[in-house]
């Protein structure tokens, strides 16, 4: 090949490098004419929102976050250690927790239909009120008196003490004290003759025994 054909050769390959770049050039420059509304208006729209954190936004401050967190790596660094191992935990306990939350709200449920939680809040309700009538001092010498109700009330498992309350609390519901008359000693001896009167008599020997041996 001769020098001449070389040197043709190599101004086509110059030629179409120039030509290349010329098509990048101009489609660069297309671009940017597309582009530049679209950019003055997005440039129009920051200075605008920046405008409205003007007042509450100093280049300062922001330097110092940066200096704050440059200084605070470990400590970054340490917190997101930790929320990885938050984040592991929370992946083992999930499926545990799709079985375990729908029971325990449906035990809730269960409790406030059964009116416990209401239970409880009247007895919070009759707390307040016994503090609001007593003062503490009051409230701790009443705690003797409580504990020794709770061991009569331990007395009261015995079926024979149940029996007895229960017939003495039925006698006097049903008994009626206006048809009570004054009774004189005649009338006295007329009224023990009845079965009932004797027996009456009865009990009430058996629990003067009882009371005697208090003494």
């Amino acid at each position: 090949m001769s020098k001449e054909d070389l040197i043709l050769k190599r101004l086509d390959e110059i030629e179409a490098k120039v030509a290349l770049v010329h098509d990048r050039a101009v489609a660069a420059q297309n671009l940017r004419h597309e582009l530049q509304p679209i950019m003055n208006d997005a440039f129009k729209v920051m200075l605008h929102e920046l405008g409205d954190i003007e007042t509450g936004f100093q280049l300062e401050d922001l330097f110092d976050m940066v200096k704050t967190t440059m200084r605070n790596v470990k400590n970054l660094t340490y917190m997101m250690k930790q929320m990885e191992n938050i984040i592991d935990l929370w992946h083992t306990s999930e499926p545990l927790l799709k079985h375990t939350v729908p029971k325990a709200i449906a035990y809730l449920d269960d409790l406030e239909q059964k009116g416990v939680f209401r239970t409880y809040q009247a007895m919070l309700s009759l707390r307040a009120k016994v503090a609001q009538e007593y003062g503490p001092e009051q409230i701790e010498e009443m705690g003797d008196a409580f504990v020794f109700l709770i061991g009569m009330l331990n007395k009261f498992k015995d079926p024979k003490v149940r029996e007895m309350i229960e017939k003495a609390s039925d006698a006097f519901t049903s008994m009626d004290l206006k048809d009570c008359e004054p009774c004189g000693m005649f009338g006295m001896m007329k009224a023990m003759s009845s079965p009932e009167a004797k027996q009456g008599l009865g009990v009430m020997l058996e629990m003067t025994k009882t009371l005697g041996k208090l003494k």
